[in-house]
């Protein structure tokens, strides 16, 4: 076999993977959202963006998105650098933060659910204490800001580990030699880790924050789990269109404005967080 082949002989498993997968069920969602019996329309679109839920559940998702990210972000940062310094003990303190990865979304809205319930762990606790004469019932429509808090931190307890094992890996790639250098010349932890591990961290940083933004436009789970209807999201709604509603082309209309909404903010962090050629940290 000739060598220039073999690059493309080794891609096109991937390729057919991604063609049968991706581009072909988009290809049937992108035909259903923009096509009626009358041939090209973007009816769809309308009536998705002139439905009165369609505003709130836009804000809630853009709202959870970013009081979840950089909370999540920040805590993966802390909890990489912290497991890279430990000389004992790494792998079980890594293993033990990892392990929501193994626990799928539902299951994870479900644990917090047994926590914020009214016959609830945290409803035991107030009663136990004297906090309360009775539980109390905290995920309702009377009290909306205690719904988005158990949202907030059942995806953060969820997601942040995704974050944390791409920042390890990537702090396990910067060579030693830095650090050691900046000892020499009394450069503080701190200066040492605003000069030397956030560059470096750059493409590490920018992979994780696009997935985890990505998957934060997409939660639904735990949203349902928690809000149900009282916390509308996007995610949620296309899920309400396709089988409460039965509207296959507003539900496939609704999905390609989250994909957009997806790739846009994949552009930004990417601009933001641009990557020298070549990278491989």
């Amino acid at each position: 076999m000739e060598a220039r082949l073999l690059p493309y002989l080794l891609i096109l498993p991937v390729t057919l993977f991604l063609c049968l997968f991706f581009l072909y069920p988009f290809a049937l969602v992108a035909q259903q959202a923009f096509g009626t019996e009358s041939g090209f329309s973007l009816d769809n679109f309308r009536e998705v963006v002139n439905y009165w839920k369609f505003p709130i559940s836009m804000k809630n998702t853009f709202l959870l998105a970013a009081a979840v990210v950089p909370i999540q972000l920040a805590l993966s940062l802390l909890m990489a650098t912290m497991v890279t310094k430990m000389q004992r003990g790494r792998d079980l303190v890594l293993y033990i933060w990892t392990i929501p990865l193994g626990i799928s979304d539902l299951a994870a809205g479900i644990i917090w659910l047994a926590i914020f319930e009214q016959s609830g762990f945290l409803n035991s606790m107030m009663v136990g204490l004297g906090v309360t004469d009775q539980p109390v019932s905290l995920l309702s429509y009377q009290t909306p800001w205690i719904v988005f808090l158990a949202i907030m931190l059942a995806e953060i307890w969820r997601a942040t580990a995704i974050m944390l094992v791409i920042l390890v890996a990537g702090i396990g790639l910067i060579p030693k030699e830095y650090y050691e250098a900046a000892d020499v010349f009394g450069a503080s932890r701190w200066k040492q880790f605003t000069r030397i591990t956030l560059p470096l961290l750059r493409p590490s940083l920018q992979t994780a924050l696009v997935l985890r933004v990505i998957l934060a436009f997409e939660v639904f789970a735990v949203v349902a789990a928690l809000g149900g209807t009282i916390f509308p999201v996007l995610m949620g709604e296309i899920y309400a269109y396709q089988f409460d509603l039965q509207n296959g082309g507003a539900a496939a209309a609704l999905a390609i404005i989250v994909l957009i909404i997806s790739i846009v903010f994949t552009l930004i962090i990417m601009r933001a967080l641009r990557v020298p050629k070549g990278a491989t940290i």
